[in-house]
């Protein structure tokens, strides 16, 4: 059978952050740098993606006399909400999408960084295999207890909650995990998600929470 190729967008505007986005993830930003309060308006206006990578080098905000340095592989961030607070800041709520790969990238002269990427193929839909349940069960507390909490904010509704998919489990677990920000970033990068969730079980049988 002829596989399609994967689909590629150019000049795609990417924020580094000292974060690891997952699919279907939250991404709440406080944004007041120029380069990315551009960035954000004219991806709203246009309903467009911006891609989220994690630095391995440099601060979210510019540093004069430093630069960032980032991994290569992605997530595309859709903004679902944008507010300006006042002059000079926004609040933006944003959700990951597909994963993509960095092809080339360069950086424009207000100091926004763009790429011409490939999007990853998403994660096949894998049932969680009974033995590991018990990783969605403690999942599922976790969120009824910060719903308790009135923590609304951090918590999916509960009609966006895929209970049986060994991806969404495993990522929404990585999202919680104090892990390291590499560890965060190999999980999202393995193209098994029954792997990744199994990963996460041993973390969390490590932690006692499973």
């Amino acid at each position: 059978m002829c596989m399609s190729p994967p689909l590629t967008l150019s000049s795609l505007p990417l924020f580094p952050l000292g974060t690891v986005l997952y699919p279907d993830g939250r991404l709440p930003l406080r944004i007041f740098e120029v380069r990315y309060l551009d960035m954000v308006q004219k991806c709203h206006r246009a309903g467009a993606p911006f891609g989220v990578v994690s630095l391995l080098q440099g601060q979210e905000v510019r540093q004069p006399g430093h630069t960032e340095s980032f991994v290569t592989i992605g997530t595309l961030a859709a903004i679902e909400h944008c507010h300006t607070v006042q002059a000079g800041l926004m609040e933006v709520q944003a959700k990951g999408a597909q994963r993509f790969r960095i092809i080339r990238f360069d950086r424009l002269p207000h100091g926004l960084w763009i790429a011409d990427v490939e999007q990853v193929a998403s994660d096949p839909k894998v049932n969680i295999p009974a033995d590991l349940q018990v990783i969605a069960l403690a999942l599922h507390k976790v969120y009824n207890n910060l719903r308790h909490r009135q923590a609304e904010s951090q918590v999916p509704a509960e009609e966006d909650c895929q209970w049986q998919d060994c991806a969404w489990v495993a990522n929404r677990w990585c999202e919680l995990l104090p892990l390291p920000l590499t560890l965060k970033q190999q999980l999202l990068e393995l193209d098994n998600p029954l792997v990744r969730l199994e990963l996460v079980g041993d973390f969390l049988g490590r932690a006692g929470i499973t």
